[in-house]
């Protein structure tokens, strides 16, 4: 069949459509794998090489006619389709609205998201990992190697052989930041996420649990800078008025380390129930990046060097919410949710 015979069929054809699925026949008839114009465009093989181009611009005009028609039939048809359905499902709004219940953000996700706020306003990036972990970023470049007592207080699961494991802390997340760094770039991120051990379940303790750490490296840093951060931290979550104090402890990865306590936000340090008559709180653990983590991660130490610190999600929520057993974080009563927020408005 010659083009223009093509053409003036189409023309001809245009008349027979009537709805989509007259549409859809004619688009098989000329597109279809067997169609009209998809057999003009095997035909290019037996025309001959000069009469090629001009051959292959009059197909395309053909295809471009039907293409045209087609398009502009479709939405047509489209349209009256869903006119006649708006008007079928039009909605009575003189009728009563049935109530929704509405949910409420798991008060974890909550806390998480209102520190990683606190920390991109003082520069800092949020970065995640696996959670399934090697050994080698979980324990031996945080310079706890194997055989190392401190692993027993980090005793996790482990998924094949000794090798590969649940993450008991967010800190092999830092370490991996460190090593993309080679070195050559000063680091602050905060790394929030699901961590595991091996603890019995009760109202304080989890066998998982969100932890939230930070990491700054940079030249010249300090304690101080490390308390300041820490300030900025307690004063957003609880109070202008709540003061932190440094007290010495000890961490493989962190040389010199400190307890991080805040004055009680209840009793103002007079001494009540939350605070065992003490007036401060431990809340995490922190401290200078140990020299070998630094230089495991291609930092040199005479150079560079940095602090960290991390706590938990579970813990901070339930003294900012007055919670007093940390399984009700992962119970599906909306209800527990619902209080918490009104906590929050109050």
């Amino acid at each position: 069949m010659k083009i223009e015979e093509v053409k003036n069929l189409i023309e001809k054809d245009k008349a027979t459509v009537t709805d989509l699925n007259s549409l859809n026949e004619l688009r098989i008839k000329y597109l279809g794998k067997k169609g009209i114009i998809s057999e003009l465009n095997q035909e290019i093989r037996n025309v001959p090489s000069e009469e090629k181009k001009e051959f292959g611009q009059k197909v395309n005009e053909a295809r471009t006619l039907f293409i045209d028609f087609y398009e502009q039939k479709k939405e047509e048809f489209e349209t009256i389709l869903l006119n006649e359905k708006l008007n079928k499902e039009a909605i009575d709004i003189s009728l009563p609205a049935t109530k929704i219940k509405n949910g409420s953000p798991n008060i974890l996700e909550k806390l998480i998201e209102e520190v990683e706020q606190i920390m991109m306003s003082m520069g800092y990036d949020v970065v995640d990992g696996p959670e399934i972990e090697e050994d080698k970023f979980n324990f031996e470049m945080l310079n706890i190697p194997k055989g190392h007592p401190a692993r027993d207080a980090q005793d996790t699961f482990y998924i094949e052989g000794e090798e590969i494991l649940l993450r008991s802390q967010t800190s092999p997340v830092q370490v991996r930041t460190m090593l993309k760094g080679k070195g050559e770039i000063p680091i602050r991120v905060i790394c929030p996420g699901k961590t595991y051990r091996r603890d019995d379940d009760d109202a304080t303790h989890s066998h998982q649990f969100m932890q939230i750490e930070g990491l700054l490296v940079d030249k010249n840093i300090s304690l101080s800078d490390l308390k300041g951060t820490i300030d900025i931290i307690v004063k957003k979550l609880f109070g202008e008025n709540i003061e932190t104090r440094f007290r010495p402890s000890y961490y493989q990865f962190t040389e010199p380390s400190v307890e991080v306590d805040i004055s009680c936000f209840n009793c103002k340090r007079k001494g009540c129930n939350i605070c065992k008559h003490t007036g401060w709180i431990t809340i995490a653990g922190a401290g200078i990046v140990h020299p070998n983590v630094l230089k495991m991660s291609g930092y040199d130490p005479k150079i560079w060097s940095g602090f960290a610190f991390g706590f938990g999600a579970e813990r901070m929520a339930m003294l900012k919410y007055d919670i007093e057993d940390c399984r009700v974080f992962y119970h599906t009563d909306l209800r527990e949710s619902k209080v918490f927020d009104r906590k929050e408005a109050e």
